[in-house]
């Protein structure tokens, strides 16, 4: 299928998609976990008991990776899970949940594949992902071509999909403040109108992940277990359920009220790069950790209205491919 714009995300906690379907925009989200595809699988020969997984196998440097919406959490205690390095777009784990993302979009053709970078590295490796994703693409079902690669720093698609969400309500002569919690850093670009202020923008590690290793840490405290369980925690979390740990089904909401304390450290570090806010309109909150994140930065920010997107996980990336579709409408015929 030959499509003409295609934005992928590829964060550190999940890879996000949005593409075209028909007259719509389809999004589409799963974990960034990768681990090495087993060999073996039961399912062909269970007869209909048991349902295949929704996961794809892709090939990478010669290695076939298992990436999709229900890939084994428990992948994640592995070497070949979840990558959290500072080089991570050039691992083969990135290449792979790309390699994923693309697969589930149906795409053969792309005219322009607008991807995600962490703010403090986007100048580093926006070269690499031009170089590396441009072209023919074999990931094990048949080539994909790409015509043309265009990175972009993560807050800069919160920052297009506030706007259209906004319309004349967006203040264009005044500035706002986007800050993307992530599940491993959090990044954040001050902007007035489309023009972004690189002095005021920047990114530290420290996002999602760094709570969730609290509340791993508390609950071995508080149950003389170690717990290892990132993943599930994760899952507890946004869908406000317990946690199965052994025989008990554990609330993982009293020891999240006292982990949250940690957001505070990466929230003294946007204060020190921004500097006084009283030219900011808004803060924009985004990205898997934004709730998590919202009571430190409302207590740090108390005079700047503070306002939480509408499905955070999706907002950089509709904002990437709106970005896409206008420069694709705007190439001469």
């Amino acid at each position: 299928m030959k499509l003409s714009t295609v934005a992928i995300d590829v964060g550190y906690g999940n890879t996000k998609s949005a593409f075209p379907l028909g007259s719509d925009i389809a999004t589409n989200m799963f974990p960034s976990l990768a681990p090495i595809a087993s060999t073996t699988s039961l399912t062909p020969h269970s007869g209909s008991i048991l349902r295949s997984r929704d996961v794809v196998n892709v090939l990478v440097d010669g290695a076939r990776y298992e990436v999709g919406p229900e890939v084994s959490l428990s992948a994640s205690r592995g070497n070949t899970g979840r990558s959290l390095s500072e080089d991570f777009v050039t691992t083969a784990n990135y290449a792979a949940l790309l390699a994923g993302a693309l697969h589930y979009s149906k795409a053969t053709e792309i005219d322009r594949l607008v991807l995600g970078l962490p703010v403090h590295n986007t100048q580093k490796y926006a070269g690499y992902l031009k170089d590396r994703f441009s072209g023919e693409l074999e990931f094990g079902w048949g080539p994909v071509h790409v015509r043309s690669v265009l990175p972009l720093p993560q807050p800069l698609g919160t920052l297009i999909t506030f706007i259209q969400q906004s319309g004349r309500q967006y203040d264009p002569d005044n500035s706002y403040l986007v800050i993307d919690v992530g599940y491993f850093t959090t990044d954040w670009v001050v902007a007035r109108g489309y023009t972004m202020d690189d002095s005021r923008s920047g990114g530290v590690p420290g996002g999602a992940s760094s709570i969730y290793q609290q509340v791993a840490s508390l609950i071995a405290q508080a149950e003389g277990e170690p717990v290892d369980s990132i993943e599930r925690i994760d899952k507890a979390i946004r869908e406000v359920k317990p946690m199965l740990f052994f025989n008990k089904d554990l609330d993982v909401r009293p020891f999240l009220e006292e982990a949250i304390a940690v957001s505070r450290a990466s929230v003294k570090e946007v204060q020190a790069r921004v500097g006084r806010t009283e030219d900011i309109r808004a803060i924009i909150l985004t990205g898997g950790g934004a709730n998590l994140y919202a009571p430190a930065i409302k207590a740090a920010f108390p005079r700047n209205t503070v306002q939480v997107m509408d499905a955070p996980c999706f907002a950089n990336v509709r904002g990437f491919y709106t970005i896409g579709s206008a420069r694709q409408m705007s190439k001469p015929s």
